[in-house]
């Protein structure tokens, strides 16, 4: 597990003073490294690149950010201890504050959260890792989850210079290694309808027992789902925790959380859960998960029915994972033993439109980290909008009218059964 000393151990000791001010830029270091092959069976792929004869400073644009964070970190603890054993929800107490989030609108912010993202798949020094420059805290930054194969919750936390951004990087999913068994059963438990249940072949490989059987209508028991979505072997669960200490670690720091994939997805629980800024690339819906949870999220304000969390998705539209399009029994993720079946996101999408503007076909192929990285983030020509106008990066917006899992029904059906 991700201890309190665990951590500490990793760092020296901490100069952190408070900001009045939200700073506009945030500085980090890094150096890339050029040939980076990768393995054809693992998701996170980074090709490879022109060395340069001089490190690559990188600036990142930030700016002020409104999130909604609960009153009383104890409450809110609570609320997620109930959630955690009696899947029930705990009304708190939100308090809204403005806060230094990454600036979404530039591409380059984008583009070097992603290669952060993607350093999350190994340990520094490794092929795939864009190094650190000198100039970088190296001994602040800091690995976690790698020390125990059985944990499987990985990634890396980097350091702004002068400790005031405190950057959190999950993990998605790896085909093959010590975490894939682990990384397999959170994909089927946080984005499968029903415990992993693509149709009745699948009957001997779901993840949980919450099918209930009728002969005209496809059934899921709601109660079931949420005490199989509650286990300590979910990563959402360890992600808390580590959270928890990353906020008393750097108590003046704004933490931001990215991720690919699923470790995407579990930034945006996350940062939904505490009201921390997340980027999440190319990742499954949450929304579903997030209900199944029992989060404790901020209510709604005005006229819209979304909570206020401060989530944004990147993705494009010839990635069918992040569309929920990767599915049914036929399809390369259900043959590889995945049920990605939710489309729905929290907070709001940037949707690059590369099947439009690139000729992409849908292809599991464009999921890999390195096609968003180099083909679509680094690409210096304007993306078309809606409206016709063309931008650095596509507007936000909001997933309105978005529906999960329609040919399912929910309910208590096995309850009124044994009832």
């Amino acid at each position: 597990m991700y201890s309190l000393l665990y951590i500490t151990s990793l760092l020296h000791i901490l100069a952190i003073a408070s900001a009045t001010v939200v700073p506009n830029r945030v500085n980090f270091d890094l150096h890339q490294r050029s040939n980076l092959p990768v393995a054809d069976d693992q998701l996170p792929l980074i090709a490879a690149h022109t060395p340069s004869s001089e490190p690559l400073a990188i600036s990142l644009k930030a700016r002020p950010t409104t999130v909604y964070r609960p009153k009383s970190l104890y409450a809110h603890e609570q609320a997620r201890l109930r959630s955690l054993h009696h899947a029930e929800t705990e009304p708190i107490e939100w308090e809204q504050m403005v806060v230094s989030g990454p600036d979404i609108e530039d591409r380059h912010t984008l583009s070097q959260l992603a290669r952060m993202t993607a350093n999350a798949y190994q340990l520094p020094g490794h092929k795939n890792w864009y190094d650190l420059d000198r100039s970088w805290n190296a001994n602040a930054s800091f690995p976690f989850g790698w020390d125990n194969d059985e944990d499987g919750f990985r990634g890396h936390v980097f350091t702004s210079r002068d400790n005031s951004t405190i950057v959190l990087s999950i993990k998605g999913t790896t085909l093959q290694g010590p975490t894939s068994k682990k990384d397999k059963l959170n994909d089927n438990l946080l984005f499968s309808c029903c415990c992993a249940r693509v149709d009745f072949s699948w009957m001997f490989s779901t993840v949980c027992d919450c099918y209930s059987w009728s002969a005209l209508h496809q059934r899921c028991d709601d109660t079931c789902l949420s005490k199989a979505l509650v286990e300590d072997s979910l990563f959402y669960s360890t992600g808390v925790k580590l959270v928890e200490d990353l906020m008393f670690l750097y108590p003046f720091a704004d933490i931001w959380l990215v991720g690919h994939s699923l470790g995407g997805s579990l930034a945006s629980l996350l940062g939904s859960t505490f009201g921390l800024p997340a980027v999440a690339f190319e990742a499954p819906g949450e929304r579903m998960a997030a209900n199944r949870l029992h989060l404790p999220l901020p209510p709604p304000i005005g006229d819209s029915s979304r909570p206020p969390v401060p989530i944004t998705h990147v993705y494009h539209n010839a990635d069918p994972v992040p569309q929920g399009a990767c599915t049914g029994v036929a399809s390369p993720c259900a043959q590889a033993g995945y049920a990605l079946e939710t489309r729905c996101h929290l907070g709001k999408s940037i949707v690059y439109d590369t099947v439009g503007k690139l000729g992409w076909h849908v292809d599991l192929r464009k999921h890999v980290i390195k096609e968003v990285i180099l083909e679509v983030l680094d690409l210096e020509d304007g993306w078309p909008d809606e409206d016709g106008s063309e931008w650095d990066v596509p507007v936000a917006r909001d997933e309105e009218d978005c529906v999960d899992c329609f040919k399912w029904e929910f309910g208590d059906y096995k309850k009124n059964k044994g009832g």
